[in-house]
């Protein structure tokens, strides 16, 4: 579903590739844990440790590689459209290899994974359904794709993902609503299985760090679903 009927900034919009490629710089500085991270924490069926090899897709800047890692995963692979993420990510040394290239046509080896993994980057795609078939077939046989994404409500509210340009404007990057049935519908295609879910919301936690969003407070900004086949 398009964005710009929901859009109450107006913000100039760029692609994906070229935005990311300017917010590689400080994109650290802007998304949060309470994001991602504290979603991925809460999912006790998955053993992080015992996946003997994951993909990171749409790794990014390597936040979710770095704290893979950090839970005991012996080797990871990252794969990225935008260059200039892949630089940050290269720097942190947690890959064991790195590739840029499309999240929905990856070129890597079929079963190759134990456990697959993508965070905040499905508001990007235009369709789904190429995300979710790709990672059926990288994922190995019993293994889980675990996907964070950002949550279509807040999207709805208008708040399209976004950074301070280099002159300090605000720019947006292409983007597009995903409701929760969409998910859904792409992943039953694809041959998963619903396992888990959970929904992060602005609470104490993110006003803290965001005093202004005061007024989103109690409102869902991000999902993540456990997928199994």
């Amino acid at each position: 579903m398009d964005f710009r009927p929901f859009d109450q900034r107006g913000y100039r919009t760029l692609p994906v590739g070229e935005g990311y490629g300017q917010w590689a710089a400080t994109y650290e500085d802007v998304v949060q844990d309470e994001m991602d991270i504290r979603l991925l924490e809460r999912f006790p069926s998955i053993d992080w440790r015992g996946a003997d090899l994951v993909l990171d897709l749409a790794c990014g800047t390597g936040r979710i590689g770095a704290w893979l890692k950090g839970r005991g995963v012996k080797a990871i692979d990252g794969i990225d459209l935008t260059p200039q993420m892949l630089t940050k990510a290269e720097a942190r040394g947690v890959y064991r290899r790195l590739v840029q290239g499309d999240v929905g046509k990856t070129g890597l080896a079929s079963g190759a994974y134990g456990l697959v993994v993508q965070s905040l980057a499905d508001e990007h795609l235009a369709d789904l359904g190429p995300l979710y078939r790709e990672a059926a077939r990288l994922a190995a046989p019993g293994a889980a794709f675990v996907i964070v994404g950002y949550h279509p409500h807040f999207l709805m509210s208008g708040v399209p993902t976004h950074f301070n340009g280099p002159a300090g404007e605000p720019v947006a990057v292409e983007s597009y609503v995903h409701l929760m049935s969409d998910h859904v519908k792409a992943a039953h295609a694809a041959g998963w299985t619903l396992a888990e879910m959970e929904e992060g919301v602005i609470d104490d936690a993110w006003i803290a760090k965001k005093p202004k969003w005061e007024r989103f407070r109690h409102h869902p900004v991000s999902f993540a679903f456990v997928w199994r086949r």
